[in-house]
């Protein structure tokens, strides 16, 4: 379907307070045409050209995961099944976890680390048109320090060198950002703690350094305050997890929060549709102060992107949604949170072609049965997804 006309009760162009009531959106060969009202568009464009008529839906951007791990089954040991698969099961697999969060509504995500340069691979199958899939931003093997989080991946450096020849190969694999594991982390077994730095403040600022080199970003992954405040520092594009720990329990950092602010870092929760039975697993003293530590944040004036973390033990490749819903829990307006699966990824992740329905915008867009922005629920119910134009769900 090259060219089609959709109109619905409400079109939400992006940011999701901007909403066209009785809406329409052109489809031409890949990007949006128009948008405006169904009259105006239905009276202004060929007869001939198809109508995608959705009444009682609404038209919003395709939604982005900016934190998945597609080579990782969602099972109790992740790290057997990266490393003990077959490349080219291992591949069809990453496939149809990718064509789970599409279903979903996501027409984005980003990979944060994955086997091989898998993903790139896929991401090349999906832009030719030979498999079906969302847009994939691949980071390939993650920096990390030897025997460090995730170094079962390929991305082990000590030195500078080594930092500079790892970024360079990610680099000439086809990566889109560089991705550090800037402190420890929970899946990896007798690797550093969660808030213990994986590098040095001038490590970190060397890595922002190389990958700009390459034009590229940085994502770190960063549980520890310390380690937190030096990612700020070194310039990193975006942090994930963001949970500020110490050895003694979890210190949080008005003075780091601004310095985000200030440097215009996103950060990425990764909050997986299991969240419920996370909350109650951390017990009731740490649930509380993780959620007042969110709560901080936002009113700072820190931007949130949405990412689930899909891959690791217990996220679910086709609970996007579940991601969304705990952050109405704590409060977060249904056109923020929309804001937070749409324009602000789009800004985090540096794509000027996607994220708003807008004329010669990228046609990533998605139709769901009711309003999200009084039911955030209507986001389960998706009727239609076109990604770069394509109509890959009806």
């Amino acid at each position: 379907m090259k060219k089609v006309l959709i109109t619905a009760d409400r079109v939400i162009v992006g940011p999701a307070s901007q909403v066209t009531v009785d809406g329409a959106v052109l489809v031409e060969s890949g990007i949006i045409g128009a948008v405006g009202t169904a009259a105006e568009l239905d009276a202004s464009v060929d007869a001939h050209i198809p109508r995608l008529r959705c009444p009682g839906a609404t038209v919003l951007p395709g939604m982005m995961d900016c934190h998945v791990h597609l080579a990782f089954d969602a099972g109790p040991d992740p790290i057997s099944a990266v490393t003990d698969a077959d490349p080219r099961e291992l591949s069809t697999a990453i496939a149809e976890r990718a064509q789970q969060l599409l279903a979903a509504g996501v027409t984005t995500v980003r990979d944060l680390g994955d086997r091989d340069g898998l993903t790139v691979a896929l991401r090349s199958s999906i832009d030719s048109g030979a498999v079906v899939g969302p847009r994939v931003i691949a980071a390939t093997a993650p920096l990390t320090s030897p025997g460090g989080h995730c170094g079962f991946l390929g991305g082990e450096v000590t030195t500078d060198d080594d930092i500079r020849e790892q970024i360079a190969r990610n680099a000439a694999s086809g990566a889109d950002v560089i991705k550090v594991m800037a402190s420890g982390g929970a899946l990896t077994p007798k690797g550093p703690r969660m808030w213990e730095a994986q590098f040095t403040a001038r490590q970190l600022r060397l890595i922002v350094e190389e990958a700009a080199h390459h034009g590229l970003g940085v994502a770190a992954h960063a549980h520890g305050t310390e380690t937190i405040g030096h990612c700020v520092t070194a310039g990193v594009r975006t942090i994930e997890h963001c949970s500020w720990r110490t050895a003694e329990g979890i210190v949080y950092d008005p003075a780091i929060t601004q310095g985000i602010v200030d440097n215009d870092i996103s950060v990425c929760r990764c909050v997986s549709g299991d969240w419920q039975l996370f909350l109650e697993q951390m017990g009731p003293e740490r649930a509380k102060a993780m959620i007042e530590l969110i709560q901080e944040m936002r009113e700072a004036g820190v931007r949130f992107i949405a990412g689930t973390d899909a891959g690791v033990p217990g996220a679910r490749f086709g609970d996007y949604v579940g991601m969304l819903e705990f952050f109405a829990s704590l409060g977060f307006e249904n056109a923020e949170i929309l804001d937070m699966a749409t324009v602000n990824p789009a800004h985090a992740l540096g794509l000027s072609d996607t994220g708003v329905l807008a004329p010669g915008m990228r046609a990533d867009l998605i139709v769901v049965d009711g309003n999200p922005l009084t039911e955030l629920g209507s986001l389960r119910r998706v009727q239609h997804v076109f990604s770069a134009g394509r109509s890959v769900m009806n």
